[in-house]
């Protein structure tokens, strides 16, 4: 069997066409996604304190709608008063803890609301076990402690965990707050592809993870993608070669 030699332009060429074509399908993928909480007064027993949630989208067909939080030990859900989120969204307590949800956000786009508590607990770190809801019912589930939050896809599925300073000297816990019952009125309104309801997150911990990443088709389009710009750079070798011939 003779052995084709291409010519060192058609060479350059082909390695320009594979290297484009590994570049989109890397660009395709999206990155690990995650849910991070973090706060300026985070210590232990400090009063009105302020957490930021940022939530970010892994999704490339559709926006976040809704965000559950499962309060940890020692925050009630009495304890926490809404600061600030996406336009339209509101705020609801739960059993556990609470969810804010309104109107989905852009495709892609992360998600950052604010919540204050009334007060932290004596503890080193606390974890809130998040549910992430896109407008086409997906559901990204937050919920693993202790670093055991890679599924079978490789991805982490770990809880936002917020690490306490040492409490101040001579600060205490200060009374409970009167206990306020979940509303149902209170749940934020259906929105366009999507519900705000689902299951809570501790709910989430017996059931099955979402596949995360692309779909089927998106990887059906990026590997007919892929294939057309390999046949054309062949295409291209071999009109070189017949008419350098």
């Amino acid at each position: 069997m003779s052995r084709i030699t291409l010519p060192r332009g058609a060479r350059h060429l082909t390695l320009a066409v594979a290297a484009a074509t590994t570049a989109a399908l890397l660009a395709a993928v999206p990155a690990a996604a995650h849910v991070e909480v973090e706060s300026a007064g985070a210590q232990a027993l400090a009063e009105n304190v302020r957490l930021t949630f940022t939530a970010e989208s892994e999704s490339a067909t559709a926006g976040i709608t809704e965000l559950r939080v499962v309060l940890p030990e020692g925050i009630e859900p009495a304890d926490v008063t809404y600061g600030e989120g996406p336009a339209g969204w509101e705020f609801a307590a739960t059993a556990d803890g609470y969810r804010v949800g309104g109107p989905a956000v852009k495709v892609g786009e992360d998600v950052e609301h604010s919540v204050v508590v009334r007060q932290l607990p004596d503890a080193k770190e606390l974890a809130f076990k998040t549910l992430q809801t896109y407008g086409d019912g997906k559901v990204d589930r937050w919920i693993e402690l202790g670093g055991s939050g890679d599924d079978d896809h490789g991805h982490g599925n770990e809880a936002p965990v917020l690490k306490l300073r040492a409490a101040a000297p001579g600060a205490h816990t200060v009374s409970p707050s009167p206990s306020v019952p979940a509303s149902p009125t209170a749940t934020p309104a259906p929105t366009a592809g999507g519900t705000a309801t689902g299951p809570s997150p501790q709910a989430a911990d017996t059931a099955k993870d979402d596949e995360g990443g692309l779909s089927a088709g998106a990887w059906t389009g990026i590997v007919a993608a892929a294939l057309a710009a390999v046949a054309a750079a062949v295409f291209l070798v071999r009109r070189r070669g017949a008419a350098r011939e």
